[in-house]
């Protein structure tokens, strides 16, 4: 999510979320940190443009727009489809008007004026921005890759760039993903030839994972099904829903007949069907992740099921598409998945594609986006090879302002943008401290000491009552229960009436790392009789 601002005017690109790393336990999705925009009440936002219908650039905007209700969204047909399915899903449609534009036209936003332009990447009517301001022009280029031969055969739009560089570029922002990867990327045709492989050699039901959103993906399993005669079934809600929005746009061409209810699945051969599910970056509660562990009401894994993850794994969730694998292979299943075939390429340019765009746009300033902190390092080093001075690169995280006037470009303060963390229907209600709690109690678990202290001697009644959970099994460790029994007394013999919990939950702390090295969460309750 990036914000563009002239004096009090502004407008917004893109709002997506980010997944959560392994160790934020509980987190569902991270969206970005706009409480700078929500205390500047001087700043009018005149629109929020979207580059593309990926959930990394539209998946916080039913968060954003009720934070700014009203403010009118700019989206490209199936972008602007995306985010409808998503609105209505969250009953919000109403809260903002989706504006639609084609790559190609011109954007008159507040004292914004934004051309669009068409960009290749793994979804269809993907754009890139040239936002006008009067100190020169920035080029945004979303999430790119130059694909000469694309599924849908809509090239990039190198005219467009190579009259942005004759205007005169002031500054590049650039997609960083595979900064780190020698070469170009292979173009979406190539998965052609793996589908037909794979639909080829399939003997029973085949099943293709992968995102909900990925509708280039679809249209080619929709055409390798019609090729060998295969009926598509679809699982998950997003999906279906998606689909059904981008087939009545006329983006996705599966003829009706060749579609089949997930309920009659079984009334036809198995060698007959395809389905569609969602769940290809190992998510629990998706199609696949229940697949794996027997959970789903309608679907299970078969002997001869053929199985494809056409999806690239997020960093982070590595862990959990392997272990999704894994059970799908122990319940007889063939899973094909990158690298053992192409059934999947990135949708983001490679070194010699980022070469191109930063000659073709010859920037006089450049900042490397999307992606983590080692790809904007190496996106800012491709750039002083193509002859950016070092001086004139901003690699900066989320949070700092870039200003630009007259007298050029800089660094400018840093406002709020760190993480915002989604936790079931909360939003920003756990924060780093509850995130470290979780960690301790999935690393240690917790121990629970209830007291029954005189109110007036301060010496215990009876004996405390112990629970623990995650820690240790209690019933086989007496001889442990016996030292923490004594580390209470300890504590209580140490303390007075205002410090009693804080006494006892200190010895027991040092006990308890001394005998098992580990450091448990401690709740000490105190009744007083």
């Amino acid at each position: 999510m990036t914000v563009f601002e002239l004096d009090n005017d502004a407008i917004i690109v893109d709002a997506g979320i980010m997944f959560p790393a392994n160790d934020m336990f509980g987190v569902d999705y991270i969206i970005p940190d706009w409480r700078y925009l929500t205390e500047r009440k001087d700043l009018k936002i005149h629109g929020i443009l979207f580059t593309h219908g990926h959930e990394d650039h539209v998946g916080a905007t039913e968060h954003l727009v009720q934070s700014f209700p009203g403010v009118p969204i700019y989206a490209t047909p199936l972008t602007a489809g995306l985010i409808g399915v998503k609105l209505k899903d969250a009953h919000l449609e109403k809260l903002s008007k989706i504006n639609v534009f084609h790559a190609g036209d011109t954007i008159k936003v507040g004292p914004f004026s934004v051309e669009s332009y068409h960009v290749c990447h793994s979804i269809p009517d993907c754009v890139g921005f040239g936002i006008n301001t009067p100190y020169g022009l920035i080029v945004h280029s979303g999430d790119y890759k130059f694909d000469n031969t694309p599924v849908d055969g809509k090239k990039p739009d190198y005219a467009k760039l190579a009259e942005f560089s004759k205007r005169g570029v002031l500054l590049l922002m650039a997609d960083s993903t595979n900064a780190d990867q020698s070469g170009w990327t292979r173009s979406e045709s190539v998965i052609d030839d793996a589908f037909d492989q794979v639909f080829r050699n399939a003997k029973g039901r085949i099943m293709v994972a992968t995102f909900a959103s990925l509708i280039s993906r679809i249209h080619q399993v929709g055409k390798a099904a019609e090729r060998y005669g295969r009926k598509i079934a679809v699982a998950g809600h997003s999906m279906s829903e998606n689909i059904k929005m981008a087939r009545e746009l006329g983006i996705l061409k599966i003829p009706d007949n060749m579609f089949l209810d997930l309920s009659r699945i079984n009334q036809i051969p198995e060698n007959q069907v395809v389905i569609l599910v969602t769940g290809a970056q190992g998510e629990p509660s998706a199609v696949l992740g229940r697949l794996a562990t027997g959970r789903h009401r309608q679907l299970d894994v078969r002997e001869n099921d053929t199985i494809v993850l056409s999806s690239h794994t997020i960093p982070g969730n590595e862990e959990s598409v392997n272990r999704t694998i894994n059970r799908l292979f122990q319940k007889g299943a063939d899973v094909i998945y990158d690298p053992i075939a192409a059934v999947h390429v990135s949708g983001h340019a490679r070194q010699e594609e980022m070469r191109l765009l930063i000659n073709l746009t010859n920037p006089k300033y450049f900042m490397p986006v999307h992606g983590e902190i080692r790809h904007l390092k190496a996106h800012a080093r491709l750039a002083a090879q193509s002859g950016i001075p070092q001086e004139r690169t901003f690699i900066v995280e989320n949070g700092f302002v870039i200003e630009g006037d007259k007298n050029g470009m800089r660094i400018g303060q840093r406002v709020p943008g760190g993480y915002v963390f989604v936790d079931g229907s909360g939003v920003g209600d756990i924060g780093p401290s509850v995130i470290r709690d979780r960690e301790t109690l999935a690393r240690d678990g917790f121990i629970m000491v209830v007291l029954n202290v005189d109110s007036k001697s301060g010496e215990l009644v009876k004996n405390p009552e112990i629970v623990s959970k995650g820690f240790v099994y209690l019933r086989d460790t007496n001889e442990l229960m016996d030292t923490v029994k004594q580390a209470v007394h300890d504590g209580l013999s140490n303390s007075s009436n205002g410090n009693r919990r804080t006494k006892i939950e200190e010895s027991l702390g040092r006990m308890l790392y001394n005998e098992t090295r580990r450091r448990p969460m401690i709740f000490t309750v105190i009744n007083e009789q």
